[in-house]
């Protein structure tokens, strides 16, 4: 958590800083994520390179084609927030691939299912005779954009933003992971949080962007509306300690096409 300066080429120099204007000196990556620390990001995504970070934001559905700048790492191009949701959900299901959807199941007049959003089969739910037949198994063969492993830490060092970190805010009764987002001048506000059951997503900004005023951050505007909604969806759905996914290991994830290798 240093100063750096990246030179773009055409003779200018880009002198990315934190929201507070302080670089701390080192520190652990998860340290990073849960103080919202910018200089490390760059860092980091100029190490790894912009290409494999623009192929990972397509991979999780943030963005069609992201272009590989540097800036970018920060977020300064635009996304929606279904897109980003649904990515974070790819983090709380172990690295599986989730297709959003606006309709889950369509049935005629008689009750009969025409359509499914979930494309699971259950091997097993179609018996002729309830009787002695096998457990009913769901067989999910759908794709894995991220090593389980992988979710598994990321979504434990998230957790660290509740815990510690810019979302504090956030008091429920049962574990919470999730990053905040503040853009200059906070022109827009997000956070992104799940439980292991249910993920949601807040945006605040202006159609005409402007700034949201001196003390608007993603922690402060929208972990409130998170907070108020998810204790609704809490006593509802529940929730329990992330996990790795059942038979959850490591699996060698090809870094360009995703596939499993």
């Amino acid at each position: 958590d240093e100063p750096i300066e990246v030179d773009q080429g055409n003779g200018e120099i880009w002198r990315p800083e934190n929201y507070d204007g302080r670089p701390t000196g080192a520190h652990t990556l998860r340290y990073g994520i849960e103080q919202s620390k910018n200089l490390m990001t760059v860092r980091l995504a100029r190490d790894v390179g912009m290409p494999l970070v623009s192929e990972y934001s397509k991979r999780f559905g943030v963005y069609e084609d992201m272009p590989p700048f540097l800036s970018m790492s920060l977020g300064a191009g635009e996304t929606t927030v279904l897109r980003m949701t649904t990515a974070y959900s790819m983090m709380a299901n172990g690295g599986r691939r989730i297709r959003s959807t606006l309709i889950d199941r369509i049935q005629d007049r008689w009750g009969r299912t025409i359509y499914k959003h979930d494309q699971r089969v259950c091997q097993g739910c179609d018996a002729e005779k309830w009787a002695n037949q096998n457990e009913p198994r769901l067989i999910d063969k759908r794709e894995q954009v991220l090593d389980p492993l992988t979710a598994y830490q990321i979504t434990s060092m998230m957790e660290g933003v509740i815990q510690r970190g810019t979302a504090t805010n956030v008091q429920l009764p049962v574990p919470v992971a999730g990053k905040t987002g503040t853009t200059n001048e906070a022109k827009d506000v997000w956070f992104i949080g799940f439980t292991s059951n249910v993920v949601a997503g807040c945006y605040m900004g202006y159609d005409n962007p402007r700034g949201l005023g001196p003390k608007a951050f993603g922690g402060t505007l929208c972990v409130p509306v998170f907070q108020a909604f998810m204790e609704e969806a809490v006593k509802r759905y529940g929730g329990t300690a992330f996990k790795l996914p059942p038979g959850g290991h490591f699996v060698n994830i090809d870094r360009y096409t995703g596939e499993q290798l």
